[in-house]
């Protein structure tokens, strides 16, 4: 009886929960199969029936208290069945125009989408998981009810007071269980489960012996301290002799800096560590030096370095640092403030020692960051001017995450009449957005005259790690206002709470989608860089000879 009463549900709820279940199938950002389709739906129709509820108690106790006029039984089945009948049709015909969508969508990115028949299976999933979801919610209001209850009995409250009280207790209990006991659960197992892959490393990766690298014979760093990600990067990437027969004339080696969690037991004496290495390898002596802030795992893009690399003919130094376990997503939620300590201190550490060369012995100061590892870069810069007065010449942030502060603030000064997706600020003099997914598009958006220092944001229409806020739930935002950037579907609209939802879910296939849309900018990082950091009488043919350069390594080594 008591099991059959969870799944027990309320007519009006039901109305809610199918219009809000009909709405999430709705496109947004990036294609959905029928699974994730399923989990959000299923979401949505769980909040839309308990806000479908809520607005029948509400009518009931202020609207029709004391009303004598009650519908006949007979009317009331009838009503209830049409509205039962009307809801699960609109549903199962919601469907259809649903795939379509999702079909248009995946036409966008150059993908197949689902069939009308095999996005049915949407149905099922939604119905399970909003099933749990309103039975886990009626089991805690029972347990608010029994507490209630027991309130009235010990202390003879007045029912509304031992109600407030039995759902404040309720609410503080499971507060204190998700956000303390759980998550902090699924942290810990988080980090427990990366931290063996961080001590494994890649096939094919192994010790570099050139003293250019770290974790080299000759590093202050160690090999098997620089974790995964670290041994990849220090480990991979074209030597000068590649480079040579690349560029057609004698090459440098470049030079790789890194210091993993391992390295050193805290932040600043890894921070030692690494101008100790830049020192060692003579990085401050090199034409380019460049400072990549990592995502969660200490993950450097390899086009992103291998491109500067080409570019400068190997008369670079590029230097990242390990500052967690979890994966860039997990680290975002639960830890980014360590990622944006790290990335702070590891700007301002070595911007220091730079500071104190003479200013003809300087090399170009470079700063790279991609997702959190921009949210990361962009925490040790109050302002715009800021980057220019600490000496950097150029900066590239790729996908930075809607919650980045440098990248917030210029968005909402940007210039008036300019989209929030591919604002202008200051008419373009020092920092610009590109939305771009081809390299024309980024040769137009950093077109000259473009004087002094060079801030470039790459930002797909699609990615919805840049679009993704908790300001979805309740506010429209401009982006969703605008006409639709390069690679989003026109038909994708704002709905309150539902929109928030969808965009989530897109966080999970943000970078399953070919290069150009979602969270993938694969070789446009090197437009990225021909636009703010091109070398001296760079042109064109250059940049597409670096461009069949990278494709050929990709073809002989698996993707980069």
């Amino acid at each position: 009886m008591w099991a059959w009463r969870l799944l027990r549900l309320d007519f009006t709820g039901v109305a809610f929960g199918a219009l809000f279940f009909c709405l999430s199938l709705t496109p947004s950002l990036l294609p959905r199969d029928w699974l994730f389709a399923g989990l959000v739906g299923g979401l949505n129709a769980a909040i839309g029936y308990g806000i479908g509820v809520f607005v029948e108690r509400m009518l009931r106790r202020f609207v029709l208290s004391g009303r004598s006029w009650r519908p006949p039984a007979h009317m009331s089945s009838l009503l209830k069945v049409i509205i039962v009948a009307a809801a699960a049709g609109a549903c199962v015909l919601m469907v259809i125009p649903a795939a379509a969508w999702q079909r248009q969508v995946s036409d966008l990115m150059g993908m197949t989408g689902p069939s009308t028949v095999g996005y049915l299976r949407t149905l099922i999933i939604a119905a399970v998981v909003g099933a749990v979801c309103i039975a886990a919610s009626r089991a805690l209001i029972d347990l608010i009810k029994t507490m209630a209850r027991y309130f009235i009995r010990r202390w003879r409250l007045s029912d509304e007071l031992a109600l407030l009280f039995g759902t404040a207790i309720v609410v503080v209990l499971v507060l204190t269980l998700v956000n303390g006991v759980l998550w902090r659960g699924f942290l810990a197992g988080a980090n427990r489960i990366s931290q063996p892959q961080n001590a494994t490393t890649r096939i094919g990766v192994v010790q570099p012996q050139l003293p250019e690298r770290s974790g080299s014979p000759e590093s202050f760093a160690a090999w098997d301290t620089l974790g995964y990600e670290g041994r990849n990067f220090v480990g991979t990437g074209p030597d000068a002799e590649e480079l040579t027969r690349i560029n057609g004339r004698p090459a440098k080696e470049p030079i790789r800096v890194y210091a993993g969690l391992q390295t050193a037991d805290t932040e600043e004496a890894r921070m030692a560590v690494l101008l100790s290495e830049l020192e060692r390898t003579g990085a401050f002596d090199r034409e380019v030096l460049v400072v990549v802030p990592t995502t969660g795992t200490g993950w450097v893009n390899p086009i992103a370095a291998r491109s500067l690399e080409m570019m400068y003919n190997g008369d670079t130094a590029i230097v990242g640092s390990q500052y967690s376990y979890l994966p860039s997503w997990i680290a975002f939620l639960g830890d980014r403030e360590t990622a944006m300590d790290s990335g702070r201190e590891m700007i301002d550490a070595i911007h220091r020692r730079w500071a104190q060369r003479p200013p003809d012995k300087r090399p170009r100061l470079l700063l790279y960051g991609e997702s959190l590892g921009s949210l990361a870069g962009q925490t040790a810069f109050t302002w715009l001017p800021d980057i220019a007065a600490m000496g950097f010449s150029s900066v590239l942030w790729v996908g930075p995450p809607n919650a980045s502060p440098l990248w917030h603030g210029l968005t909402m000064r940007r210039d008036p009449g300019t989209p929030e997706v591919e604002p202008r600020y200051d008419d373009g003099r020092t920092v610009r957005f590109s939305q771009a997914i081809d390299a024309t598009e980024i040769a137009d958006d950093t077109a000259p005259p473009w004087h002094g220092t060079r801030v470039l944001f790459l930002q797909h229409s699609s990615d919805p790690i840049v679009w993704w806020s908790t300001d979805l739930m309740f506010t429209r935002p401009d982006w969703l206002a605008e006409p639709p950037g390069h690679g989003r579907t026109a038909s994708m609209r704002w709905y309150p709470i539902i929109t928030f939802w969808q965009v989530a879910a897109d966080l999970s296939n943000a970078l399953s989608v070919p290069r150009g849309h979602g969270h993938n900018y694969g070789d446009l990082l090197l437009d990225g860089w021909v636009g703010v950091a091109a070398p001296d009488g760079w042109t064109a043919a250059d940049t597409e000879r670096i461009r069949l350069a990278l494709k050929r390594t990709e073809a002989e080594d698996g993707p980069l």
